[in-house]
């Protein structure tokens, strides 16, 4: 047993407690880059735009990997920003807000589908209509991950190294009683919990979103509803 244990005997439980912060905050970040990648290949697909995919590096710190994550998503925030100020130039603003649209209907989105063509090349199928849309109604969410990513990395735990958490329980625990002890730990935990308080739902809604976006779009491409 740790010496501080004996004067802290609340120790053993705070950083069991860690470790399982830890490794939600890598699960949730390792979700979040199989999100992106999903987006990206859906980009690709449906409106032309190349992105490199991103990956998780298990060697650097939680900030680098943030920080991999951020620049992927804001790169995909200029192409739609670009198509986006298009668009709205273009076309008429009872046209322009009826992409903003959830409930719009398929034969709504083909009539808007048929002034899209003749105002941007990226927009030439009702599914490339559909993610536009998709992307337009979904622009705070992408905000959002970006910017909770970006608190994490200039916090506490951002300069904790992947390679750490991706140990077995055991390591992770030997790295964590050499490291946190004391206050140190009550200052981890709370720091643990107020970026788990918003990168948790955040991260929930980016990932439910983007798999949503693809089903809504294989089950209406089997039904023809596309053509």
């Amino acid at each position: 047993m740790n010496w501080s244990d004996i004067f802290y005997p609340e120790n053993p439980k705070s950083r069991e407690n860690l470790i399982r912060k830890s490794q939600e905050v890598l699960e949730l970040m390792k979700n979040n880059f199989r999100a992106t990648n999903q987006l990206i290949e859906v980009l690709q697909e449906h409106l032309g735009l190349h992105f490199s995919p991103v990956k998780v590096n298990e060697k650097a710190t939680v900030k680098e990997n943030c920080d991999v994550l951020i620049e992927r998503i804001r790169e995909i925030q200029v192409e739609v920003g670009k198509i986006d100020r298009e668009l709205k130039e273009e076309l008429d603003p009872a046209l322009y807000e009826k992409l903003r649209r959830k409930d719009l209907s398929i034969p709504e989105r083909k009539k808007v589908l048929t002034v899209l063509r003749g105002v941007h090349c990226c927009v030439a199928t009702l599914a490339s209509a559909y993610i536009v849309g998709w992307l337009f109604q979904n622009a705070t969410m992408l905000a959002n991950i970006t910017g909770v990513c970006g608190v994490i990395a200039k916090g506490l735990i951002g300069c904790v190294v992947f390679g750490v958490l991706f140990m077995g329980a055991d390591m992770i625990f030997q790295a964590i009683l050499g490291y946190f002890e004391r206050d140190e730990l009550e200052r981890a935990l709370k720091d643990y919990d107020n970026v788990l308080e918003d990168f948790r739902p955040e991260s929930v809604k980016y990932q439910d979103s983007i798999t949503e976006v693809k089903v809504i779009i294989r089950i209406m491409l089997k039904k023809n509803m596309f053509s």
